[in-house]
């Protein structure tokens, strides 16, 4: 008998532990290598962990919702061992058993979903016709393989007609009682569901209540108009979609604003560590990125050395990653300035909180149609508010107001970002 133990490697710098979510085996099942085991959910992500090695499994140690942290051994894999044979093997080799007048065995590729499904249903090879890359059996053939298994083979018989019930008898009319002893009763249907928080949204709480411990926070308000930026957008969407092969939205043209301010102001991209002020000399901007699981922030990095294209395919594919679960740790990790669109959601005006060490964070919002005065005339345009929180440790109003104006001027007039004006 040879013993591997299962075990997790380090999660990351900030990170010291973790929750096991849900094993994907039991005792006495076999593996093998590189197939996922179970998942691990630290306060960044849901990561799958994979099998050392081929064998059985014959110990868990750790069981779903158990803490764990780096090294500890949660499970125990023989590597010699040979596992009774499960419904899904059987099913597996039916499939592959040679039939009259079907496909060799070798001929027939039957995806592992496939055969659970087959073996849990009592589905035969000969009842399926795989659809997938040459020939391969897939989930979605026996899903429809079981609903024509289903039908009825010959018309079933008409429904009887069933005989109308006779009228009931009205109701007896109970005399009113009197109005003060009649009572409506309370609620009885007050349910309430007691859940714990998961890693991510505990850890976005702490990191919440400690930035506005930590920090002084000050939030400063301009608007912009959008005009300038929705017509560049409007006239090159199109082609830009052509030639890039991903949609030209608006959170690229705040990224790349905010990196022309970044560089006019260091200490708003800059960090507080004790006594001393850091100074970042890259652009490293987080964007926070709703999910399932809670707000997570992606670091686009370097971004000032991206494109436009760049950074809206860096952002897409963010945002898939993030509503299925896929971010990685790396992903998460550091970021000089966060930017938050709560525009999207529809808000109009918010207070973001900065995202620690960070020292400041850009919130932007919805784009409405407004009344403002030009040049002595009321005349409507897109406009969108702005605010930029900041820590008053180290960044003074001066900087701060300044920095949201160059965002604000490079929004209005996006040739700036080419001149670098």
């Amino acid at each position: 008998m040879a013993i591997i133990d299962v075990t997790i490697s380090q999660l990351s710098e900030s990170v010291a532990e973790a929750t096991l979510l849900n094993w994907k085996k039991k005792p006495g099942d076999g593996v093998v290598e590189d197939e996922i085991l179970f998942e691990i959910e630290t306060d960044k992500v849901v990561f799958d962990v994979p099998a050392p090695s081929s064998g059985v499994l014959i110990e868990i140690l750790v069981g779903d919702g158990g803490t764990v942290v780096p090294n500890q051994v949660l499970a125990r894999i023989d590597s010699e061992g040979k596992a009774t044979a499960t419904a899904q093997e059987e099913a597996i080799r039916e499939a592959k058993s040679p039939e009259p007048a079907a496909v060799e065995a070798e001929e027939v590729v039957i995806m592992p979903s496939a055969a659970k499904l087959m073996a849990e249903t009592g589905i035969k090879l000969s009842q399926v016709e795989g659809t997938g890359r040459q020939g391969r059996v897939t989930k979605g053939d026996v899903l429809q393989a079981i609903v024509a298994d289903a039908e009825p083979s010959s018309p079933q018989p008409p429904p009887q007609p069933v005989p109308k019930p006779a009228p009931a008898p009205a109701p007896v009319q109970k005399p009113k009682q009197v109005e003060a002893n009649r009572e409506e009763p309370l609620m009885t249907d007050r349910p309430e569901q007691r859940v714990p928080m998961t890693r991510l949204r505990a850890r976005i709480a702490e990191r919440l209540l400690q930035s506005q411990a930590s920090n002084a926070i000050l939030t400063t308000f301009n608007e912009v108009n959008m005009q300038g930026v929705i017509e560049l957008r409007n006239r090159y969407k199109a082609t830009f979609e052509k030639e890039h092969g991903v949609k030209l939205g608006f959170v690229s043209f705040f990224v790349k604003a905010t990196v022309h301010a970044l560089r006019k102001y260091p200490v708003l991209n800059a960090s507080v560590d004790g006594k001393d002020i850091i100074y970042h000399g890259y652009f490293d901007i987080g964007i926070a990125v709703s999910s399932p699981r809670g707000l997570v922030v992606p670091i686009l990095r370097n971004a000032d050395q991206m494109t436009i294209a760049d950074i809206e395919r860096k952002i897409s594919d963010y945002s898939t990653k993030a509503k299925l679960g896929n971010l990685s740790l790396e992903e998460l990790t550091g970021g000089t300035f966060t930017i938050s669109n709560g525009g999207v959601f529809g808000s109009m005006l918010s207070t973001p909180i900065i995202n620690p060490p960070q020292s400041a964070i850009l919130g932007i919002h919805a784009t409405k149609e407004r009344a403002i005065v030009e040049n002595g005339q009321i005349v409507i345009r897109p406009m969108n508010y702005l605010a930029m929180s900041y820590d008053h440790r180290i960044i003074d109003g001066r900087e701060a107001v300044l920095g949201l104006n160059a965002i604000k001027d490079a929004l209005e007039d996006p040739a700036r970002l080419l001149l670098d004006l």
